[in-house]
């Protein structure tokens, strides 16, 4: 039986490919552990640099599996959020992972697709890229999602986007924060790999100690940012790639 996910390393580079494109590469529980494994091989082999998160076919993902979606009505409450909490755990992992993660989005990406595309730290989508949270019109609500997509919108773009469920193009996705870049859908494939081959010959502690400083300054006071990044600061100037990224530069 074929994966549902393909994974392939390549110059530092680990692309990760959502491979169900007959089901527009749903979200079913095999997809998900398939995240996994690729992402725990990602944090632990050291030849990888940089996750490259793509989905093969028309889609980049159009959310849960709706089969699977069905079936966890006849479930326990205690099952469906073990089962809600597995997909969770996949967006704090890409969170999480000191490596960066490159998000390729063409075709849709809906509900915990969508989710899945704004948890990758960089996302370059394709000019006729859609994005969008349908669940209120499927009688189900973009519960965990609503946790990413508060932290890169407006309260009031959001609250729109989830309440009546419908799709920004991808100009507007990038206005709304949802996305880092829009490139013609021609070039898509290529500009991603342009970016996550320039993270992977960069300096892994600098990319490292960025991602997660990054992530740490949520929430924190003004104060507390200072005086954490002064301690990042402190610390990146240990490391022998600092010594040597300034070495060189000076002997330019």
């Amino acid at each position: 039986m074929a994966t549902p996910v393909a994974v392939e390393l390549s110059a530092g580079i680990l692309t990760v490919t959502l491979d169900r494109a007959d089901k527009r590469n749903a979200l079913s529980s095999a997809v998900v552990e398939g995240l996994h494994d690729a992402l725990e091989r990602a944090d632990l082999d050291a030849d990888v640099r940089v996750v490259l998160l793509r989905g093969a076919g028309k889609d980049f993902c159009a959310g849960a599996d709706l089969e699977e979606l069905l079936a966890s009505a006849d479930q326990s409450p205690g099952d469906n959020e073990a089962s809600a909490a597995r997909l969770g755990a996949v967006f704090t992992r890409m969170r999480r992972m000191p490596k960066p993660v490159v998000g390729i989005v063409h075709g849709r990406a809906l509900a915990g697709g969508a989710g899945l595309a704004t948890a990758c730290d960089i996302v370059v989508a394709g000019a006729s890229a859609q994005l969008g949270y349908p669940e209120i019109q499927r009688g189900f609500v973009p519960a965990m999602v609503m946790t990413l997509l508060r932290r890169l919108a407006g309260e009031k773009a959001a609250l729109d986007l989830v309440l009546t469920g419908r799709l920004v193009g991808a100009e507007e996705a990038r206005t709304l924060g949802l996305v880092s870049r829009v490139v013609p859908d021609a070039q898509l494939e290529e500009e991603g790999r342009k970016i996550a081959a320039a993270l992977a010959t960069a300096s892994p502690s600098a990319v490292a100690f960025t991602k997660r400083l990054f992530f740490q300054l949520d929430g924190k006071e003004f104060e507390e940012g200072i005086a954490l990044g002064a301690r990042v600061n402190a610390t990146a100037r240990q490391t022998p790639d600092f010594r040597e990224a300034i070495a060189r530069f000076l002997r330019q």
